[in-house]
């Protein structure tokens, strides 16, 4: 199909007339609406919005629908190769499925994700999506519900990716279980004193990672002493800090398990910078893809993002329920060079 440059941007009757349909077809072949579209009409729309020039004015689509399609995704103020996988999967479930998205970065404070939820709603997204744990000192949580509640009450769908436990769709991760295995896997490569890098005092998923391990290890008839479970920041400059704490206490450990893979890193990283002469093997959590750079290479507890990610879509975009659903995405530890078996 050919058609004269016009001297104004294309608009939707412009691409019906070309393609020989009503402007009603035109709009649901555009929209990726099947109802009512033969694919003969389907293809020519195609093709003549393509000729044209044609995109969709979203902020017109917005007043008609009182709605903007597309998905809008808030993550928390936290270490960036833990949001980036989070982020990279939720792009590509996005794009797989044609929809538009939208990043906003909250602040590290509680307070500043209630007030990005309500910048969200002035915004008038489809589906917000969530990323982020919660704490168990956090005040703002009753603000928090009341936000995405208007928020849904306006015709939007929020789904979170974090702990069970708000009045919201919720995707989860196994992390008490992932503790749990990553406790039993290391105990089986004969490993029997262990510290844990836990991070935040009150996080929720630092809590249930580290009570599963904790267990783990108890199953196994290994006894972890408190003064061996580690407090701090959630990132890898204070798990740095926290190990050299550590052992400079002269404690004697033979394998440290830090709750995420940032963590990890920071141990790692001690240990390569110091020299020290004990051979200590580390662990994490999450399975983060800087992790192919990293030697020795990180045992770990895998997450399949792209699986979290496509979980949480299908709930946004599926029919709502009487009560809201929780999805839990359990993980699998990946032994690597990291935790050699001990030899006797």
């Amino acid at each position: 199909m050919k058609d004269p440059a016009p001297s104004r941007p294309a608009r939707l009757a412009d691409v019906a007339r070309l393609a020989g349909v009503s402007a009603a077809t035109a709009s649901r072949a555009l929209n990726g609406s099947d109802r009512g579209v033969r694919e003969a009409n389907r293809v020519r729309v195609l093709e003549a919005a393509k000729s044209l020039g044609y995109t969709t004015n979203i902020a017109a689509q917005a007043v008609a629908r009182g709605r903007a399609r597309g998905v809008t995704l808030v993550v928390k103020g936290m270490p960036d190769d833990y949001a980036n996988p989070i982020t990279a999967g939720v792009v590509s479930a996005t794009q797989r499925r044609g929809l538009p998205f939208t990043l906003i970065l909250a602040g590290t404070a509680p307070a500043d994700l209630v007030e990005a939820v309500n910048l969200v709603r002035s915004h008038r997204p489809e589906i917000l999506v969530i990323a982020g744990g919660r704490a168990t000192d956090d005040v703002t949580i009753p603000a928090l519900v009341e936000a995405l509640r208007r928020y849904e009450a306006e015709g939007g769908r929020a789904v979170l990716i974090t702990q069970e436990g708000l009045p919201f769709d919720t995707v989860a991760y196994a992390n008490r279980k992932g503790g749990y295995d990553m406790a039993t896997t290391l105990a089986g490569l004969g490993y029997r004193n262990f510290a844990v890098v836990s991070g935040f005092k009150h996080g929720i998923t630092q809590r249930d990672r580290t009570e599963g391990f904790v267990a783990g290890l108890a199953d196994a008839g290994i006894e972890l002493p408190a003064d061996r479970i580690l407090i701090g920041d959630f990132n890898r400059d204070a798990a740095y800090a926290m190990t050299g704490d550590l052992l400079r206490r002269n404690v004697a450990v033979d394998a440290i398990f830090a709750v995420n893979d940032s963590m990890a890193l920071g141990v790692l990283t001690f240990l390569r910078d110091t020299g020290d002469p004990r051979r200590v093997a580390v662990a994490g959590f999450d399975d983060i893809k800087a992790l192919r750079d990293v030697t020795p290479s990180l045992t770990t507890v895998h997450l399949s993002w792209e699986q979290v990610a496509d979980e949480a879509l299908e709930l946004a975009v599926s029919p709502r329920s009487d009560s809201p659903r929780t999805r839990v995405v359990e993980g699998h530890v990946i032994v690597r060079e990291s935790t050699p078996p001990v030899v006797s």
